[in-house]
């Protein structure tokens, strides 16, 4: 409850000065709920108390990670045919969010000395789900891979595949997947870097095929939602059974890597499975 007074102030004044402060100079952290000052989430957007890094979008990503990157398939966008009017105002809505025009970004780029594939895949954007072109693009970005023999990184971030586009969606993950196989037959490392969330389809596919699996902190992976699963199987999970340290436990990610050491341990990573020197 406001004071009637403080600091000599009536309470219409005090109301009309607290009306000016920013709202968002606290946020609270989805995983450990404590209150933390903005400031205090650093260039890399991790919480100070507990490491989960906070959601980012494809272009911040880049910019922590990459030396430079050079875009392809920018514009590639669903295929109008698949899109009513309904889809059509939520991919609108998704666009002027997002800034993309598509749930994945795909392109070249150099990470320390090292050119590599990558895509980042954007939950600002219907919350990263694996629709055709968000597939097309990754199957191209694997395509473009191995035709110029460089490892591929990829940034998973999604709620699974895009209900709009039914079984044009979820025929995503087996093209993808195909991509997938065909760089690694030719020899060339598939790095992933599994962030919160990754869920559904691309949890089920591309997500969980690379040769090297890493996670952020805390993050939560899984095919099936909770709800789904306690009314399914009617048993209560753990509560992080879920969460990147569970999975690293259980042997489906290799580490677990805060954010403001990815790129030395990608690099590191990457320079080992092409026998380079460190």
């Amino acid at each position: 409850m406001m004071p009637a007074k403080f600091n000599g102030l009536d309470k219409s004044t005090l109301a009309k000065r607290m009306d000016k402060i920013p709202s968002d100079l606290y946020v609270t952290c989805p995983y450990c709920k404590q209150s933390v000052y903005h400031q205090k989430l650093g260039p890399f957007q991790e919480c100070p108390h507990c490491g989960y890094g906070f959601r980012l979008g494809a272009a911040a990503r880049l910019k922590i990670v990459t030396d430079k990157f050079e875009a392809f398939d920018a514009e590639l966008a669903v295929d109008p045919a698949l899109v009513d009017d309904q889809y059509a105002e939520k991919l609108t809505k998704a666009k002027q969010h997002s800034g993309l025009p598509e749930s994945v970004v795909t392109g070249m780029a150099t990470i320390d000395s090292l050119q590599v594939a990558i895509g980042v895949m954007d939950s600002n954007f219907m919350m990263g789900s694996l629709g055709s072109a968000t597939g097309e693009k990754l199957t191209r970005l694997f395509e473009e891979a191995t035709r110029r023999r460089l490892p591929v990184v990829l940034y998973t971030a999604s709620g699974g595949a895009r209900m709009q586009e039914g079984l044009h969606s979820l025929m995503q993950m087996a093209k993808v997947t195909q991509a997938v196989t065909a760089h690694g037959e030719a020899g060339l490392c598939y790095l992933v870097v599994l962030t919160d969330p990754t869920t559904g389809g691309v949890t089920a596919s591309f997500a969980m095929e690379a040769d090297i699996t890493l996670a952020e902190p805390h993050a939560l992976i899984g095919f099936t939602g909770r709800r789904v699963i306690e009314s399914t199987l009617h048993i209560k999970p753990p509560a992080d059974f879920q969460r990147a340290e569970t999975l690293l436990a259980n042997g489906f990610v290799d580490d677990i890597v805060a954010r403001s050491a990815q790129k030395a341990t990608i690099v590191s990573l990457l320079k080992l499975s092409q026998g380079a020197p460190r």
